[in-house]
């Protein structure tokens, strides 16, 4: 016969090991459940319950993870070598294939990112390369996606984030701006010297239809000159309009 003092030990011993079992897990994760090594499924979220020494669970978060790739020496198709640095969002969809499928399914997807990154842009010259960042992104995200479906992994987005040039190509970059802005600079220019020469032209033919146009202009400028506080300025005054005040000769 068991003494209370035995009896009590036994309550308390099965007892915390009936709670030992107990998990809680958050929203946002998921429990993977071995039993005797097998595979029963994932539970969560919530309070769950394993069985202690014969169940094994491992946790997996659901929310989308933030990978940052580390800057990847790429050699573009015009052989160029640049630097180029990105980041991945992806989060686990299948909890049982992310854990079952792959070892380390955070380390795997990283490996993948960054030869991928390196795969990708090497076939791109640098224009493309500079100037098609969203078409990228766009295929680097399929890629990825196709290849982390079997692990569990939904690729959400990947974002090239920095491009480091060489300084010499930085030099010929800034160089080749430069030229085109003052290729276009001379070309605005020039259209501008053209519009006022068409509208010069416009005017001449005006005051040859009607040369009173061309006293009334003087006129004009009179006026606004003699508004502003400036000095002494002699104004030509074509004959034909003071030849209208003087006094007609006889025959």
């Amino acid at each position: 016969m068991f003494g209370l003092g035995s009896v009590g030990i036994i309550v308390f011993v099965v007892g915390a090991f009936v709670i030992s079992g107990l998990r809680v897990l958050n929203e946002y994760e998921r429990g993977v459940v071995f039993r005797l090594g097998r595979l029963i499924g994932s539970k969560g979220p919530g309070l769950v319950y394993v069985i202690p020494m014969i169940d094994k669970m491992v946790r997996v978060a659901l929310r989308v993870v933030t990978m940052d790739i580390p800057p990847q020496d790429v050699i573009t198709r015009d052989n160029v070598s640049v630097k180029v640095n990105a980041v991945v969002y992806f989060k686990v969809f299948e909890p049982n294939k992310a854990i079952v499928g792959i070892e380390d399914y955070f380390y795997a997807t990283e490996q993948l990112a960054q030869t991928t990154l390196r795969s990708v842009l090497g076939e791109m010259e640098l224009d493309d390369l500079l100037s098609k960042r969203e078409k990228i992104n766009l295929q680097l995200q399929e890629i990825l996606d196709k290849r982390t479906d079997g692990w569990g992994i939904k690729i959400s987005s990947v974002e090239v984030k920095h491009i480091d040039l060489p300084k010499e190509m930085q030099r010929a970059m800034a160089k080749q701006a430069e030229a085109e802005r003052e290729r276009r600079a001379k070309i605005i220019a020039s259209e501008g010297e053209f519009q006022a020469a068409a509208k010069l032209a416009d005017a001449a033919e005006v005051i040859a239809k009607h040369p009173i146009a061309l006293q009334l202009r003087y006129l004009q400028t009179l006026i606004e000159i003699s508004t502003e506080k400036s000095s002494t300025i002699a104004f030509p005054i074509p004959i034909d309009i003071i030849s209208q005040f003087l006094p007609k000769k006889n025959p």
